[in-house]
């Protein structure tokens, strides 16, 4: 039990360190990118809906990983620059598991970003799983527009 329990948590922790590696090794370009989306609740509802239907599989309904992906609210994710989330979206990691979102339009993928920013900030998160007072929003150009690619 207790050595179940060791190698899960060192596939976790292998996981988050791929992805804090990956973050890093952004090109220099990517990491001064702005999002043009930073902090629009629009953008937030969108990337929300975005994280359900094409990260939660992976990451958890909640975003703290999974045996095979890590969580997305920890520091490395948190902490990244938002153009290096973007690059990191964009082109993936095949050999650690995660696709590319490339075939995403780019306004999807800074939806994402904005969305996973807010993860870290437990006042304006808006977790996957929907709340009473998320199900009394209206729905926004931009959140209903939203038509998830396949995979």
């Amino acid at each position: 039990m207790k050595s179940a329990a060791c190698v899960m948590l060192l596939t976790i922790l292998g996981s988050v360190l791929s992805l804090a590696d990956s973050l890093r090794n952004a090109p220099a370009k990517t990491t001064s990118l702005t999002n043009p989306y930073a902090h629009d609740s629009d953008a937030i509802r969108a990337g929300g809906k975005l994280f359900r239907y094409h990260c939660a599989e992976c990451h958890g309904g909640d975003a703290n990983g999974s045996r095979s992906a890590p969580s997305l609210r920890s520091r490395s994710v948190q902490g990244a620059d938002a153009g290096a989330l973007f690059w990191f979206l964009t082109n993936g990691d095949l050999k650690r598991g995660m696709p590319s979102w490339s075939r995403l339009p780019e306004q999807r993928r800074w939806q994402l970003v904005t969305y996973l920013k807010v993860l870290g900030d437990n006042t304006r998160a808006m977790t996957p799983a929907t709340t009473r007072s998320q199900r009394a929003l209206p729905k926004t150009n931009t959140e209903s527009s939203v038509t998830p690619a396949r995979r």
